[in-house]
């Protein structure tokens, strides 16, 4: 049962307890918890307010977490029947079928920026390349009856269902409006917090033809050489040359230098290979690369060791510009991999657009 809590003015000796009202509207409420969301927690990214289901109900508020998560929150002014759980229930399995693509859509009709963008500002990082594989509800309140905390507390504790609920005294003394929060169930609780979803990753589909490198420039490649003789190229060990491997002639690559930013375009031209097998076309005519004027550095490093060696993919840049000039702006994708898919439609649309290809 969750704790009553009161409120007492403390004042020249006088003690005077607040009297509880009840909250002019749920929009109120909903005003309230825009302008801060930290009153239930600080770690949500609001997708948007009265999100349209595809049943003609409307969610009232619907919030995404750091890792991807979302967050269904209903808002009941009064004191809530235990209708209201089923109807929570009920958004819950609408929510657990959004795509991504779906996701990234709902947000941008409500919002005046980009999700990618909003998730960079509000967590640091970029937005996950999987979102919506599990998910949690909550009902907020005024009063919680009897049956409607039994309810939850029996889902949430026999089941693992992820609810909860969050109830709100209102108090106001003269022209002073106070709020109280208190939880049903701890929301650190981990059995409370997530569920995982039943219908697969929610991933933007792939367009077949785009992949990120990330070209580590300094001790053992040089981007100066890389944009001289057209390649992309990972050494230094399996992990980091492996997946090169996925990149085929004829694929786009987008080239980014980690750290700085985005720098070339360009289409495969040659499978990975060996930097001591690898050729480029220099001046119309073919040249093993090792053959070639490079930088001095130690791009040769482990020549004859099959795991360890540089590994080469020749590119036609389109584009390419010196790392000073490289492109990168709040919400483009980023990963660690020395090449992966590139399936976020806010990048390759920002970077298509830098690039003019």
């Amino acid at each position: 049962m969750p704790i009553e809590v009161g409120i007492w003015n403390v004042k020249n000796s006088n003690v005077n307890r607040l009297s509880f009202s009840s909250i002019e509207s749920e929009s109120k409420l909903e005003d309230i918890l825009e302008k801060d969301f930290s009153i239930i927690d600080e770690n949500i990214l609001v997708v948007g307010r009265q999100i349209a289901t595809n049943h003609g109900k409307y969610i009232d508020i619907l919030g995404i977490t750091a890792d991807g998560e979302l967050a269904i929150y209903e808002l009941k002014k009064q004191q809530t029947p235990r209708e209201v759980v089923a109807q929570t229930i009920d958004y819950a399995s609408w929510v657990q079928a959004l795509s991504y693509k779906e996701l990234i859509d709902l947000y941008e009709e409500k919002n005046q920026d980009s999700l990618e963008e909003a998730f960079e500002g509000k967590f640091g990082v970029s937005l996950p390349e999987e979102l919506n594989n599990s998910h949690r509800m909550v009902i907020i309140c005024a009063e919680l009856d009897s049956a409607t905390e039994r309810i939850i507390q029996y889902l949430s504790t026999n089941y693992d269902v992820p609810i909860n609920a969050v109830y709100f005294r209102f108090f106001k003394e003269n022209d002073n409006e106070y709020l109280t929060r208190t939880w049903l169930i701890d929301p650190a609780d981990p059995m409370i917090n997530t569920s995982p979803s039943k219908v697969g990753k929610k991933k933007e589909p792939w367009n077949q033809r785009d992949f990120v490198v990330n070209f580590d420039d300094g001790v053992s490649r040089s981007w100066q050489d890389a944009r001289r003789y057209g390649f992309v190229s990972a050494g230094n060990g399996k992990w980091f040359s492996r997946t090169l491997n996925n990149l085929f002639v004829g694929a786009r690559v987008f080239c980014m230098i980690p750290g700085k930013g985005y720098v070339g375009v360009g289409t495969v031209t040659r499978k990975a290979v060996p930097l001591k097998q690898a050729e480029v076309d220099v001046d119309g005519q073919v040249k093993k690369l090792l053959k070639c004027e490079l930088t001095q550095n130690n791009f040769n490093h482990d020549l004859d060791d099959m795991e360890k060696c540089e590994y080469i993919v020749t590119v036609d840049w389109d584009k390419s510009y010196p790392i000073k000039d490289a492109y990168w702006t709040k919400g483009l994708r980023a990963n660690q991999n020395s090449a992966y898919k590139l399936t976020n439609q806010f990048t390759i649309e920002k970077l298509e657009s830098f690039f003019k290809c």
